[in-house]
């Protein structure tokens, strides 16, 4: 499967559920342009299952508010966050395990998210640990709004990784405009073993990879201020596609 999977869809179906080293080579950090000479996507099938997460139980009177800033590593219930899937004619199953998030995608051309929805950040770094199977992305969210739109960072396991702003034009169907897309060699092709990194301060996109800055994003035109951040995985072709989200941290930029 080629470099056409990285997410230059225009989707239909959305089904929402509630919630839930590295090359030797130094590459040059790019200042993104926003072009993009990507091949018009294939849009997924349409999503025909509905799975439910069920997060350990908390008590109103008990619960404790979620800091503006944490670090999240999964080592209790995920009351917090709420998730949804474009795509795939099956449901991703997630689960914790060993004080990890476990998704597992069955179906190709399946899209799982979970959107963090305690706070909105204006200006905000997401970073996750990852380790994830050959044949999917897994990536990263920031200024998502239901009406607005949301911008996302995924890497590949053919060494690629794009930038997205992805948009709801009703309810049930959603639209990606490509803002990057290349090759690193801050990847390697195989497994997805790194701890990934987005900043979204005003209208500059940062990206990381093992903790390096290697590009970075100008999205002026699309003008989000502020939203919630996320996670996201994605099966291509290949099936099946898993994935462990050991920990993700939200900080202050």
């Amino acid at each position: 499967m080629t470099k056409r999977h990285l997410f230059f869809i225009s989707l239909v179906g959305f089904i929402f559920l509630t919630a839930c080293n590295l090359a030797t080579v130094t590459p040059t950090l790019q200042v993104d342009s926003l072009s993009s000479t990507a091949p018009s996507p294939t849009p997924p099938a349409t999503a025909t299952t509905t799975q439910t997460f069920t997060p350990a139980p908390t008590s109103p009177a008990t619960s404790t508010p979620v800091p503006m800033y944490f670090t999240e590593e999964f080592d209790s219930d995920l009351g917090a966050w709420e998730s949804f899937q474009t795509g795939g004619s099956g449901s991703p199953t997630m689960n914790l395990e060993n004080n990890r998030l476990h998704v597992d995608i069955a179906s190709p051309h399946t899209w799982y998210y979970a959107i963090h929805t305690t706070h909105e950040y204006s200006n905000v770094t997401v970073n996750a640990k990852i380790d994830g199977n050959p044949g999917g992305s897994v990536g990263l969210v920031c200024y998502y709004s239901a009406s607005k739109g949301w911008y996302e960072f995924n890497i590949a396991s053919d060494r690629t990784y794009s930038v997205l702003f992805g948009q709801w034009l009703a309810q049930g169907i959603a639209q990606y405009t490509p803002l990057a897309t290349d090759a690193t060699d801050y990847l390697a092709a195989g497994g997805l073993n790194y701890e990934i990194g987005l900043t979204c301060q005003e209208s500059t996109l940062f990206l990381y990879i093992n903790e390096k800055l290697f590009r970075k994003v100008d999205v002026t035109r699309y003008g989000l201020a502020e939203g919630m951040v996320g996670i996201t995985a994605s099966s291509f072709g290949e099936t099946p596609m898993t994935v462990f989200f050991d920990w993700v941290k939200v900080s202050e930029k």
